[in-house]
């Protein structure tokens, strides 16, 4: 007698929705939100699109809650540095340094994750990720007006916009050692532009 035995298929993965953020956070910080399509997200996830929108709604709600994620694990963390320095100046200019370190750390995802969301296409993605970039800005100047508040708008301007091209100039390819080179020469005019009181 013959017997057909069916082998037992294991038990399906389990669908990790803390793991899912995690990749989805990689592919749109390699290939920036619009180059990232549904299509993408779910075969790098294993899962089919019916329950790629049952579990996130839509992309642009998978990348806030990327966002969320980032501002919470990997931006840069200027309240630490801030207040870990010795003077507001010093510590701007090591924000600035470590921006350069960290957008240029890992060649397959380079830049700032958020300063490039708010250049994207998606009107809902790039309300998203102004809304962090805006909080961050506003860090920056509240800290900079606690000591110095006739400079506070101008400084924080200068350091933002100087973190937003270093942030560009990753993306484009520059060298960490340049990027860090560049950083220290604005570190150099925020020590002249905020003397210690």
């Amino acid at each position: 007698m013959t017997t057909n035995i069916v082998p037992q298929r294991g038990r399906p993965r389990k669908f990790d929705p803390i793991e899912a953020i995690t990749i989805a956070q990689r592919l749109f910080h390699e290939k920036g939100y619009d180059a990232v399509s549904v299509s993408d997200l779910t075969k790098a996830l294993g899962i089919n699109p019916p329950s790629f929108y049952a579990a996130f709604g839509s992309k642009g709600e998978l990348y806030a809650k990327v966002l969320d994620r980032y501002a919470a694990t990997g931006a840069i963390p200027l309240r630490e540095i801030l207040g870990a320095s010795p003077s507001l100046a010093e510590g701007l200019a090591e924000v600035l340094v470590e921006a350069a370190r960290y957008y240029a750390s890992d060649p397959t995802a380079t830049g700032c994750l958020v300063l490039e969301g708010t250049r994207c296409d998606d009107f809902q993605a790039r309300e998203a990720a102004c809304g962090f970039h805006q909080a961050a800005q506003q860090f920056i100047r509240n800290a900079i007006a606690e000591r110095h508040p006739d400079k506070a708008d101008s400084v924080a301007d200068f350091v933002c916009t100087t973190m937003a091209g270093l942030s560009a100039s990753a993306r484009h390819g520059q060298s960490m050692e340049r990027l860090v080179a560049t950083a220290q020469l604005a570190g150099g005019v925020l020590v002249q532009a905020l003397p210690v009181n």
